[in-house]
């Protein structure tokens, strides 16, 4: 698994920020205001998520309706996994990202860890 390219991820975040169904029209409208881009460009890259498992999609009438397959935090979660999986010996990369989070992260993250371990986190 690899991270998004730059119009993927935008995509994407515009799809993961509405919460709801969106077809190809909706997304366009939303991008074509902050830059120039073709209604084509998006169908495809909305296209290419669908094939490659990231986006859902359902025929209504002569246009898609597309969701996310996964969650904005479920895929960021496969991305850490990968890292982990990937960058070399996995006690060392978890030491060095652990060396960089700031304290209210660290905070954040010894709170999840004991809500797991417990038994009472469910996602």
């Amino acid at each position: 698994m690899r991270g998004f390219g730059e119009l993927e991820t935008v995509v994407m975040d515009r799809i993961w920020d509405s919460g709801d169904t969106v077809t190809v029209r909706d997304v366009f409208e939303g991008l074509k205001t902050t830059r120039e881009i073709a209604y084509t460009t998006v169908m495809s890259t909305m296209d290419n998520l669908y094939r490659k498992g990231w986006l859902d999609r359902d025929r209504q009438g002569k246009a898609y309706l597309y969701w996310p397959a996964l969650s904005r935090e479920e895929y960021s979660a496969r991305l850490m996994r990968e890292a982990m999986d990937s960058g070399g010996d996995p006690g060392l990369v978890l030491t060095r990202f652990l060396e960089q989070i700031d304290d209210g992260e660290s905070t954040r993250l010894r709170k999840v860890v004991r809500r797991w371990a417990s038994g009472t986190d469910s996602g």
